[in-house]
């Protein structure tokens, strides 16, 4: 779960929307190009070699066009595809499977991931490809998880909210439990991180990041 240090960071009121947050939200995009630029150049050895692994392994294609909405509207997000070629087909045609599905929108046990693609998500090396989204401006280095338009009742009340911001490669929700949350506690941790939002909680949160994913903690 959360820890102290990062429970501390978030005040349990929402602040406005001041002048200081509003060069502080135009700073958090300087800083999303910036790093998804400089991330992008030193990390493409490892994007070819990934590339080169699924060619390999599973074929083509080798990136999967998820289409997730955010706060500038419906967009496709990269991913280094991880599943079979038929992963809808064989998920529509399991009604037990697509069941399960439906209320996680995510399966512990996914009979459509590859053995490489387990293996890319434990590490999240699945979601590189998002750093351009980040670059393109449909999503930020930190924010709340990327959702598909079916998921957005899951937000009730908070949907607009939700709405409002780019959706993130890391968050909250990510650093404090990952997939072994509920997904009403990840509502939750989004809309909390969204009404209380603040640059030292996007560095906290940065600095966090990279311990979990060498755990491989809560992924799958």
């Amino acid at each position: 779960m959360v820890t102290d240090s990062l429970e501390g960071t978030i005040a349990i009121k929402a602040q406005t929307l001041s002048g200081s947050r509003k060069f502080d939200r135009a700073l958090k995009h300087v800083i999303d190009s910036l790093g998804s630029s400089v991330l992008l150049l030193c990390l493409s050895p490892l994007f070819l070699f990934i590339a080169v692994l699924i060619l390999l392994l599973d074929g083509r294609p080798l990136i999967y066009r998820r289409r997730v909405v955010g706060g500038r509207g419906e967009f496709d997000a990269y991913k280094f595809r991880t599943m079979v070629r038929d992963a809808d087909n064989v998920l529509a045609a399991n009604p037990e499977l697509n069941h399960a599905f439906s209320k996680q929108f995510k399966l512990r046990e996914d009979p459509r991931i590859t053995p490489l693609g387990s293996w890319l998500r434990k590490y999240s090396l699945d979601e590189l490809p998002q750093l351009v989204n980040v670059l393109k401006g449909q999503m930020s280095l930190v924010g709340p998880r990327m959702i598909t338009t079916v998921e957005l009742v899951k937000y009730g009340p908070h949907e607009n909210l939700l709405l409002t911001v780019r959706p993130g490669i890391t968050g909250y929700w990510q650093v404090s439990g990952r997939q072994d949350l509920s997904y009403e506690e990840r509502v939750n941790m989004d809309i909390k991180y969204i009404t209380n939002w603040s640059l030292l909680l996007d560095a906290k949160i940065l600095f966090r990041t990279p311990l979990k994913v060498v755990r491989g903690e809560g992924a799958y």
